[in-house]
């Protein structure tokens, strides 16, 4: 009985020894680690071939080297920068001698220059539109009650290089003074005037108003009347279709001192309004009036008959 005591302690001893080792024991892991090894890169190195004979002489570099047992021939490039050299063979008893290599040529790359771009010239302005004394269009800018506005806007259209003059008008029974550039021979003509006027005046509207029929082609012969007819001759300013623009006119020479009327021709809507000087008993007097007329008024008159 002691026996079996003793042989069961021991036992179980044992287990409590060996048994928690079986139980918690984990088996060793194995741990892989994978690393990337660079190679570094080959050598630049330049090879050459050279023959050298066995009985002496120089070595050379040959142009291309067949391969042993092949017919195939291998190309060989030389490069620019590595001139072909020859080397002599040296004799018994002699020191070799390096022969310096060639220098190479520097190579020179022409460097093209920037193309510079002509600066874009500005287009070329258009000359003002030339009036005419004999012109049937003007355009109409404004009437004003004071004489130092017309000025000032007459003074700003002739900087535009624009033909301007004033009138004189009459507005609710007080004098004004009328400002209109012209005249001008056609209605697209007076246009581009007022175009050109409002370009540079965004203020300057203007409009294109018929001022009068177009004057006689020339002026009448000389021989169109006898000698020392009293009365028979006139300087014709214009024309009008509207009695009111023939009224403005005729108050524009009266005001420049010149003896003027207005008479009428046609029926209904043939009729006309004409804007004349004189009467004059003579031809010369009369070139004389439209030489003045032309000077004080700017507009050239033809000679007419009266009766």
């Amino acid at each position: 009985m002691k026996q079996r005591l003793i042989g069961a302690a021991v036992l179980i001893a044992l287990a409590v020894i060996f048994v928690p080792m079986f139980l918690s024991g984990t088996p060793p892991k194995t741990d892989t680690v994978t690393e990337n090894l660079s190679i570094p890169p080959a050598p630049e190195r330049e090879f050459q071939t050279r023959v050298v004979p066995a009985a002496g002489g120089k070595s050379t570099i040959p142009e291309h080297v067949p391969a042993a047992g092949s017919d195939d021939k291998v190309a060989t490039v030389e490069a620019g920068p590595n001139p072909r050299v020859e080397v002599p063979y040296p004799q018994q008893g002699a020191q070799p001698q390096a022969t310096p290599a060639a220098p190479a040529k520097p190579t020179t790359v022409a460097t093209a220059k920037p193309v510079e771009a002509a600066p874009a010239k500005p287009a070329p302005e258009r000359a003002a539109p030339a009036a005419s004394p004999t012109g049937r269009y003007a355009v109409h800018l404004g009437v004003f009650a004071n004489a130092a506005n017309a000025d000032a806007l007459i003074a700003s259209a002739r900087k535009q290089g624009l033909s301007a003059y004033a009138e004189t008008a009459d507005v609710d029974g007080k004098p004004a003074t009328r400002v209109r550039l012209g005249p001008y021979e056609d209605r697209s003509t007076a246009e581009a005037a007022r175009l050109k006027l409002q370009k540079a005046d965004a203020k300057l509207k203007g409009s294109v108003v018929e001022i009068a029929l177009a004057q006689p082609r020339q002026d009448a012969p000389a021989a169109a009347l006898p000698a020392n007819r009293a009365g028979g001759w006139a300087v014709q300013l214009g024309a009008f279709k509207s009695q009111d623009e023939a009224n403005k006119l005729l108050a524009r020479a009266k005001g420049a001192g010149f003896p003027s009327f207005v008479d009428s021709t046609g029926q209904g809507a043939d009729k006309l309004w004409r804007v004349r000087l004189g009467p004059e008993p003579d031809r010369a007097g009369t070139e004389k009036l439209r030489d003045q007329v032309k000077q004080k008024l700017a507009i050239t008159g033809m000679i007419v008959t009266v009766p």
